[in-house]
């Protein structure tokens, strides 16, 4: 076997390897495990309250919004509906946002809830009153709000 033969066998293998070990979801953690079931429940009260449910959703020191953990809301236009911890996004878009890797996460979470109805997507994102980026991951499901397709997420940091 020539020596390019060799190299691109190893490459392949380490692709291979890569694949198998890319991260579908954050490790299985408490933390995890309760933002799957706030969105899972804000989703349910978006489904049948549509924006009525954001006052809930927006009030300080709640089950919805406490900490670092609150609850986020776009349209699958990319255009953000709610975002408490963040209200001046609220009526921008989002399509094209990059995080510090490049990765148009917004455009992520658009498409898990798009395709997959629910689903983990991981970015790089500031924590809060810090600068530097770190591993997040968002918890995303698609809702309709008032008749519009949507999603809510939420997101931690492990």
């Amino acid at each position: 076997m020539s020596k390019q033969a060799v190299i691109f066998a190893m490459l392949i293998n380490l692709a291979i390897a890569n694949l198998a070990t890319a991260q579908q979801a954050p490790p299985t953690s408490d933390k995890a495990a309760q933002i799957e079931t706030l969105v899972n429940k804000a989703a349910a009260l978006i489904d049948s309250e549509g924006k009525a449910a954001f006052a809930e959703f927006r009030v300080k020191d709640s089950e919805w919004f406490h900490g670092d953990t609150y609850l986020f809301v776009y349209d699958l236009k990319s255009d953000v509906l709610l975002n408490p911890a963040f209200p001046a996004r609220e009526g921008t878009k989002v399509t094209g946002q990059k995080d510090a890797n490049g990765k148009p996460f917004h455009d992520a979470m658009i498409r898990t809830a798009e395709t997959k109805g629910s689903g983990w997507v991981d970015y790089m994102f500031p924590k809060p009153g810090q600068t530097q980026p770190s591993q997040k991951w968002a918890y995303v499901k698609a809702v309709t709000v008032d008749g519009v397709p949507g999603l809510v997420a939420s997101g931690f940091y492990p």
